[in-house]
């Protein structure tokens, strides 16, 4: 557990994985923590115990992770949790960014070689990191992620965002399918179709904006009996595996085929 300065000189906690033995290229991975406002930098067992699993894989297989309690994060007070108001992706993402400046300095990484992933919340920001940020992450994963914050719930956005009809800005600059055209690097999209939380319609309209664009370094997997959380083994085994592929195509360029 560390800490490191953001560029506004706030103090960031992160959790730190790191390898044994480093790979020649140097890849690093940022792991974002779900739901914008919970706290996952603390020293007892995380409640992402699949993503504890993951990132110690990641580790064994020669990538720095990084997994820090970005803006707005619960546990840090009223400034720290009100930082994203009528931005959702600013200076969240930021502390990503800065994450990934502490990396490059203190270890050493690739910066040409750094990705990200995540559910949910973690997946809005993935997808905003490959779509405003896409010199700086070049290989994204989105776990059933939101696409256009008009289409979630207003009980969680309106506290942040106001609402769609009296704040189309906040709601602008915070929806990813309105950069999308900012698209670089590989990204995959995986989500339960029958999603009741973040609904699945959200990565339909995304892929149809990526079509429209002529994007084609993308990929869209659908889990066909999973809602928001998984809950059969094979899919959340489907999904690792086509992360881990991912990585270690685009950074190691190594290609694994499905047997």
């Amino acid at each position: 557990m560390i800490t490191f300065k953001a560029s506004d000189g706030a103090d960031v906690y992160a959790r730190i994985y790191k390898p044994a033995n480093s790979h020649p290229n140097k890849p690093a991975v940022n792991f974002v923590h779900g739901a914008g406002y919970l706290q996952n930098v603390h020293k007892w067992w995380s409640s992402y115990f699949r993503e504890f699993m993951f990132n110690n894989l990641l580790g064994d297989n020669a990538y720095y992770v990084m997994d820090i309690d970005y803006r707005a994060s619960a546990g840090y007070g009223r400034d720290w949790r009100t930082g994203i108001c009528r931005h959702m992706g600013g200076k969240d993402l930021d502390d990503h960014v800065d994450a990934v400046k502490y990396l490059v300095s203190t270890y050493g990484v690739n910066p040409q070689h750094i990705g990200m992933y995540g559910g949910s919340y973690g997946g809005f920001m993935t997808l905003m990191a490959m779509f405003t940020q896409p010199d700086i992450f070049a290989a994204g994963a989105a776990l059933r992620p939101v696409t256009d914050w008009a289409n979630y719930n207003h009980g969680y956005t309106s506290n942040i965002l106001n609402e769609p009809y009296n704040d189309s800005l906040a709601y602008y600059r915070s929806s990813p399918i309105c950069f999308a055209n900012g698209l670089k690097g590989d990204l995959l999209i995986c989500h339960g179709i029958v999603d009741v939380n973040v609904h699945y319609q959200d990565d339909v309209k995304l892929s149809q904006r990526l079509i429209e664009l002529g994007k084609d370094n993308w990929e869209l997997m659908g889990y066909p009996m999973e809602d928001h959380g998984f809950v059969e083994p094979s899919s959340w085994t489907d999904e690792y595996k086509r992360i881990f592929k991912l990585y270690e195509r685009v950074f190691k360029e190594i290609v694994y085929f499905y047997s």
